[in-house]
């Protein structure tokens, strides 16, 4: 079985372009109000997913948060409808993408055991193509996401303001928390291509810092905080560029700037919803067509 870096490569080959779209819906934002929630979740995905296939709007990978959807279950009283909604979603788009990947947002990792059944939760239950994971227990947490064919993202410098909590401290060796992140994911990704990292775009001197380590280690990296966040696609593969990473094995994710950008001005979705989101969407592909 191929590995994920090969798989990375392959979606690139097909897809032309290193585009992540976020699918992280927030309801009061979303059209069809006269649907119960998970209904409306899935029509909303059904609608606009239907109109990216029919205009050639591919990006190559997808990546729901787990959150959005588990939250809408109530198991008290056998009501699973946010994850059926989930299954649907993704059941769409290896229907109308197959040639994207899924990476499952759910930022697991624990001791080893648990570790392993959060790996089976998401190669095996939801059937994903990679997973995001906490780097904090170390090496016994990580390893079980090491699957045949998979692959994961560690938490190394991330988008949100607080990451600087941790991730910027500094050690005795003068090194930040981040870069001695990712020296170990170096070493956790060598020999299977299957070990990432996280790396917002909101922080650009860390993520300079992190790709120029990671150059010719084919080591690669999910890009968050484009969009909404004020990230910029074009910065972010003027940094890779650089840095001389190869930029195949990135993959620059925006979520609400591409499902619902009128969020900041208004939480009822307009009229034009469907027009505004397929016109991010494909700004952003445009932005993040490379050359192979």
């Amino acid at each position: 079985m191929i590995n994920y870096h090969t798989r990375l490569l392959s979606s690139f080959e097909e897809t032309g372009n290193i585009v992540c779209m976020g699918l992280d819906p927030d309801l009061e934002c979303l059209p069809f109000p006269e649907l119960g929630k998970s209904e409306r979740i899935v029509k909303f995905f059904s609608t606009l997913f239907s109109k990216m296939a029919e205009k050639g709007l591919i990006p190559s990978a997808f990546k729901p948060n787990i959150g959005y959807y588990s939250s809408l279950d109530v198991p008290f009283e056998g009501d699973y409808g946010g994850s059926k909604a989930l299954s649907e979603i993704i059941v769409m788009i290896r229907m109308l993408f197959p040639s994207s990947l899924i990476i499952l947002d759910s930022k697991r990792g624990d001791i080893a055991r648990s570790s392993q059944n959060y790996a089976d939760e998401a190669f095996s239950s939801w059937k994903a193509d990679s997973v995001t994971v906490s780097p904090y227990m170390g090496a016994d947490s990580i390893n079980p996401f090491k699957k045949e064919g998979k692959g994961f993202y560690v938490l190394c410098r991330t988008s949100n303001p607080g990451g600087a909590d941790l991730q910027n401290q500094v050690l005795e060796n003068g090194k930040p928390v981040y870069m001695a992140v990712a020296e170990k994911i170096v070493g956790w990704n060598e020999g299977s291509g299957s070990v990432g990292a996280v790396v917002g775009a909101t922080h650009m001197k860390e993520l300079e810092d992190i790709v120029s380590y990671f150059a010719g280690n084919d080591v690669p990296i999910l890009v968050p905080g484009v969009g909404s966040q004020g990230g910029s696609a074009p910065d972010v593969l003027s940094s890779l560029k650089k840095a001389g990473y190869d930029a195949r094995l990135c993959r620059i994710n925006s979520s609400s700037g591409l499902t619902h950008p009128w969020k900041k001005k208004a939480k009822e979705a307009p009229e034009n919803w469907l027009d505004l989101s397929l016109d991010n969407i494909s700004k952003l592909i445009s932005e993040c067509t490379i050359d192979g």
